[in-house]
């Protein structure tokens, strides 16, 4: 599969052309390590996003998830929300990330 076409911060040019596959070849592609907990994490920011019409910041995202705020940080190693949005084919987050 042809990696799609991505905006200089790596994400999705045409957000509606996502897929799964697509979300794990764009961390592939970008060596980024995707486990079962972090992906479970994509999806449920995406369910986030078609039920309120927007990404979250990540303290309402942690608390969302039912998930503590520090641990997400230390798992993705970075603010948690640039890589589940990227990832998750979903808008670049504003704010604090």
């Amino acid at each position: 599969m042809s990696a799609p076409e991505r905006d200089g911060d790596g994400y999705l040019a045409d957000m509606s052309i996502w897929t799964p596959e697509i979300g794990k070849a764009m961390a592939e592609a970008d060596g980024f390590e995707m486990d079962d907990d972090k992906w479970e994490q994509v999806l449920k920011a995406r369910e986030y996003f078609e039920e309120n019409g927007l990404v979250p910041p990540i303290r309402k995202f942690a608390k969302y998830m039912g998930a503590d705020q520090k641990a997400m940080f230390k798992q993705w190693m970075t603010g948690p929300m640039k890589p589940i949005t990227k990832y998750g084919g979903l808008p670049k987050p504003t704010g604090c990330v």
